[in-house]
């Protein structure tokens, strides 16, 4: 089979004028980036804001592994199979990251014929959201150094400036650095995160007009002072300037599938250290012109499909109709205890010991009051046995199954899957529930998702934290829900422990609270902010041709 690059570059597309018109949106209300690619004007909304609501389909997965699940090419095959039933579908993804684009993990618009297009485009920075929210972000931290050169009037402890520069790549060099030397500045030790980790994304993700965006980032806690008072972005006056450099950056994207049906990329925040989303107004635009809209939650449910609806959600008040549960047998058997060079051999006793991952996120998704419709992404290794037991042990477990064939069919390889969608929507029995009220302490939160869906025996938090959460509640932010930050390989925070671990014990070694974002982060174990590359960089195969074929890219 052709490479998804290679599929990608044959693809004809579309003007995206014409996909936009499928979603009755006018050539005015576009602003064109070339003949595919498109960003939507905010003044959009106006004009749809009291359509009917779509049916709300959200696409998440088991825990992820080597053997790949294949969550955003089901998202994709999904939609085009709804497409091809009748269905006036939109989808939302989040953009790629550059980070993992050039690391290991490959990109994020699917793969094969489930893909979104230009590919190389989506893969490659896109529109610049990610330089922009890369640059506003390190506007704040230059403004908060330059207020300590100039004399330090808001009173600032250098040793406990909170917020850290960010870059969009894997660079463990700079996990810690040291700014400031020279005359330069207030010697202080930093640091960088990867954008898409930086709390200006998770703004970026959750608000919801211009204005929006201005006031959380102007709630962005940079420093204490020495008095122990949080030291904000409107402290600094920086908000104006950031939401400037962020003017267009907030229109959601416009682009399409193989098929031809319409997608929103816009916003990517990492599942494992962030909340896993895309945009909020992408969401909006999607429920507002469409009968179904189909979206995806970062990493395996414990994490994405769990922040997605405690605090995406929450937020928003959308609730999800059907939850598309995506897993392989490949993954399932690497669960089971199969090393990856032997996952082409059937072999029963280890899938149906890694079946337990599958069977806890069917159980954890069913605590949100939806009964999940699994998904098998179908390898040409998986056996006629295998399939059988996998099916049986779902219907153990009240979930319907559908095998999915969109990475080498496109939509027609999804059709049984969209039709198990349709009839569990059509059904109306979600009750859609948040796991904890908004109530409940910054601490039993963190507890409540540590042992409701993780399955931790113990939660240990250090009297430090503890004290940290406090403060916290004591500023006003006790109603916050809580973003977890763990490995997303495990239930754990050992990204050893596949399967279903249970009687561990969860640590919990520090807390942030993203007041602009409106969400406290928890991070676990040895969970980085800052990811690093791989001993062979997917970049290191990557190239550009005389001709301006790209190569090597996926």
């Amino acid at each position: 089979m052709k490479s998804d690059v290679q599929i990608a570059q044959e693809a004809k597309m579309q003007p995206i004028v014409d996909i936009a018109a499928k979603l009755g949106i006018k050539p005015e209300e576009l602003e064109l980036y070339g003949n595919h690619k498109a960003k939507v004007d905010l003044k959009l909304w106006d004009r749809v804001k009291n359509n009917p609501d779509a049916k709300v389909i959200l696409v998440t997965a088991i825990n992820p592994t080597p053997a790949g699940e294949g969550k955003t090419t089901t998202t994709v095959g999904l939609g085009q199979a709804l497409t091809q039933l009748g269905k006036k579908t939109v989808m939302a993804l989040r953009e790629p990251s550059l980070g993992p684009c050039m690391g290991v993990k490959g990109g994020a618009a699917g793969g094969g014929y489930s893909q979104v297009v230009p590919m190389e485009d989506i893969n490659l920075q896109f529109t610049g959201d990610i330089p922009a929210i890369q640059t506003a972000h390190n506007l704040l931290c230059a403004l908060v150094d330059n207020h300590l050169y100039h004399g330090n009037e808001l009173n600032i402890d250098t040793r406990r400036i909170a917020i850290r520069r960010v870059m969009d790549m894997n660079e463990r060099a700079l996990r810690s650095t040291v700014v400031g030397l020279n005359g330069n500045g207030v010697p202080r030790e930093d640091g960088f995160d990867i954008t898409v980790a930086s709390e200006v994304m998770a703004i970026f993700c959750l608000a919801t007009d211009l204005e929006d965006l201005k006031k959380r980032l102007s709630r962005i806690i940079v420093a204490f002072n020495k008095d122990g008072d949080p030291v904000t972005c409107g402290d600094l006056n920086a908000q104006g300037a950031m939401a400037l450099l962020l003017k267009d950056a907030i229109k959601p994207n416009l682009v399409q599938t193989l098929e031809h049906v319409p997608v929103f990329i816009h916003g990517g925040p990492f599942a494992n250290i962030a909340h896993g989303c895309n945009s909020v107004m992408a969401s909006r635009f999607g429920v507002k012109l469409a009968d179904y809209f189909v979206t995806e939650a970062g990493f395996g449910a414990d994490l994405g499909a769990e922040k997605f609806f405690d605090i995406k959600c929450r937020f928003t008040g959308f609730k999800p109709d059907a939850v598309v549960l995506v897993a392989t047998i490949r993954a399932l058997k690497m669960n089971g205890g199969v090393k990856k060079q032997d996952l082409g051999a059937e072999n029963i006793e280890a899938l149906a010991a890694g079946f337990v991952n599958l069977a806890r996120h069917i159980e954890n998704i069913k605590k949100f009051g939806i009964q999940p419709v699994v998904a098998i992404n179908r390898f040409p290794t998986d056996t006629e046995a295998e399939l059988k037991l996998l099916e049986e042990r779902c219907n153990e477990y009240g979930a319907s199954v559908a095998l999915s064939e969109v990475f080498t069919k496109g939509g027609d390889g999804g059709i049984e899957l969209a039709k198990k969608v349709i009839e569990v929507v059509e059904a109306g029995e979600a009750n859609f529930n948040v796991l904890y009220p908004n109530d409940l302490s910054l601490r039993k939160k963190i507890e409540t998702v540590a042992k409701e869906i993780y399955r931790a025996e113990k939660v240990v938090i250090s009297k430090k934290v503890r004290r940290k959460l406090k403060n916290y509640e004591e500023m006003g932010y006790g109603h916050f829900p809580v973003c977890m930050a763990k490995t997303q390989y495990s239930f754990s925070d050992d990204p050893k422990k596949l399967g279903a671990p249970e009687g561990f014990t969860l640590k919990i070694r520090d807390v942030r609270v993203s007041a602009g974002a409106g969400f406290v982060v928890a991070l676990t174990g040895d969970i980085m902010t800052m990811p690093g590359l791989p001993k062979k960089p997917a970049a290191e195969n990557m190239d550009i041709l005389e001709d301006g074929t790209i190569v090597g890219l996926f």
